[in-house]
């Protein structure tokens, strides 16, 4: 007999790929990359990338910013059209130069609003700008705002490719979680700063209705090598004639069906 064994709690190699989840500070090193950017950044992919995509038939531009922490390289994706934002009653999404956002039919008269470079923003243009403001450590009450935003609402994204170099040595702040067990994800509904760091913010979105988070990631938010939280729990009877359904998890919102037994008695 020859066994070369190793204690049950060892990790040994030949079971996949390492994946992480939690809250860690990420370097932001390039935006929508070739193939040879990213093989130069030893990041492997066997294609060149493609930043176009649809969805119910609308077309969407990819903005994909690439990050970089001690552990892991990963991506960003946020997706923008050139198409004005509105809701499904009909209003308008405005945004101003100060990054502030509001629904409304018109040009909105609120008092705390600020009238500077207002206009209808393009579908996906807030979630660039939230992101853009905790990298680039922008004050509240400070201008935020892409020159060229119709252009990268259609595809350019030199602009933005352009802060890689200016904001090198800033940091931002992601919830990274895991989909299929494999699969790194970043949450994009919100983005934090380094300092102050502001983790509860986190913890207030994903309990929001609309910041539902569809991945698995360490419950604490914990920055860490990723622990499934999904466990297997059968029921102490199985009747074939029924179905059982494993509980809703909170944290990534799938819901696993399982089939009766057929060689149940």
């Amino acid at each position: 007999m020859a066994i070369k064994s190793n204690a049950s709690t060892e990790a040994v190699q030949g079971q996949g790929m390492k994946v992480y989840s939690g809250i860690s500070n990420f370097n932001v090193i390039a935006v929508n990359p070739t193939m040879a950017e990213l093989h130069d950044l030893d990041i492997k992919v066997k294609s060149e990338p493609n930043y176009q995509v649809s969805f119910n038939n609308v077309d969407y531009n990819k903005v994909v910013l690439w990050v970089k922490n001690e552990d892991l390289s990963t991506r960003v994706e946020i997706l923008l059209s050139g198409e004005h934002r509105v809701s499904k009653a009909g209003k308008k999404q405005w945004i101003n130069a100060f990054g502030q956002t509001t629904w409304s039919d018109d040009a909105p008269t609120y008092e705390w609003w600020k009238k500077d470079g207002e206009r209808p923003a393009y579908i996906g243009e807030e979630t660039l700008i939230f992101f853009t403001k905790a990298w680039a450590n922008v004050a509240a009450g400070d201008e935020v705002t892409y020159e060229t935003i119709k252009n990268i609402a259609n595809g350019d994204v030199k602009e933005v490719k352009s802060l890689v170099s200016v904001l090198k040595d800033n940091q931002v702040r992601l919830l990274v979680g895991v989909k299929d067990d494999k699969y790194q994800t970043i949450y994009n509904k919100q983005f934090g700063r380094i300092k102050p760091q502001r983790d509860d913010m986190f913890v207030k979105m994903l309990k929001d209705d609309y910041g539902t988070f569809n991945a698995d990631f360490n419950a604490d938010l914990k920055w860490g090598e990723h622990v499934p939280t999904a466990d297997l729990v059968t029921p102490d009877a199985l009747n074939e004639d029924d179905d059982w359904t494993m509980p809703e998890k909170p944290m990534n919102g799938r819901q696993l069906v399982e089939e009766a037994d057929p060689f149940a008695n």
